[in-house]
């Protein structure tokens, strides 16, 4: 098995457990947002994010499922197969929008695609193109009703079988124009009115104390600590 490492040297703020000892964590996935995500909420905890070397030629999976949940836990599964004996993360997330009927959701990598009635292996439209979709689906609708949320689902696995699940959400309102060059996705319209800025106009380690992925991940975390005292002798 060959593992990228990329770590982010951060003092810990009080957190002591498994992930403390273990220092890292392995991710499926080769997108650098979600990438820069993990890392920015790993970075209190001293955690390494590792990636598979060569991710991108392994066998993909199509993300077919009805839920973040399916989605989560078949990419994980999957995943770890080819990182034995590792617990493998893997994500899903999307964006639901109260006035597009929770749209486009588990879409919402391909919601540009979707236009076109492409398959479900078709490759994902860029976020040009799905921002410029969301914007147009959106024309004239007013600020009141254009609440939405990021969703999160993490999923942990190991040898092809999930272990456990954790979820995260982020309550916002969609712009009518994109601020801030520092997301990805559709970070540049979500407005987060606790902070007063969207998600792109932060970077990602202050981006993961409010964002869905951030507060999934500090959930594993919780998780991987409690087993860690429940068997302070065995590997997780």
């Amino acid at each position: 098995m060959n593992l990228v490492t990329q770590r982010v040297s951060l003092p810990a703020f009080g957190y002591h457990g498994y992930m403390s000892s273990a220092k890292r964590v392995v991710v499926a996935t080769s997108n650098p947002g979600k990438i820069r995500d993990l890392i920015g909420a790993a970075a209190a905890h001293e955690i390494e994010i590792a990636t598979l070397t060569g991710f991108s030629q392994l066998p993909s999976v199509v993300e077919d499922g009805a839920t973040f949940d399916a989605n989560a836990k078949k990419k994980a599964e999957h995943y770890s197969k080819y990182a034995e004996g590792e617990l493998v993360l893997a994500d899903d997330s999307g964006l639901e929008v109260d006035a597009l009927r929770g749209a486009p959701g588990v879409r919402s990598a391909r919601f540009a695609t979707d236009e076109t009635g492409a398959p479900d292996d078709a490759p994902n439209s860029d976020d040009e193109a799905n921002n410029a979709r969301l914007l147009r689906e959106l024309a004239g609708v007013p600020d009141e009703f254009r609440t939405a949320r990021f969703v999160c689902v993490i999923a942990v696995a190991r040898n092809g079988h999930t272990l456990a699940t954790f979820h995260g959400k982020a309550e916002g309102i969609i712009l009518h124009q994109p601020r801030g060059d520092k997301g990805f996705g559709y970070d540049p319209l979500f407005f987060f009115p606790q902070i007063n800025k969207t998600f792109a106009e932060i970077d990602a380690t202050e981006k993961a104390a409010f964002s869905h992925r951030g507060a999934a991940f500090r959930q594993f975390l919780d998780w991987a600590d409690h087993l860690r005292e429940q068997h302070p002798h065995k590997m997780v």
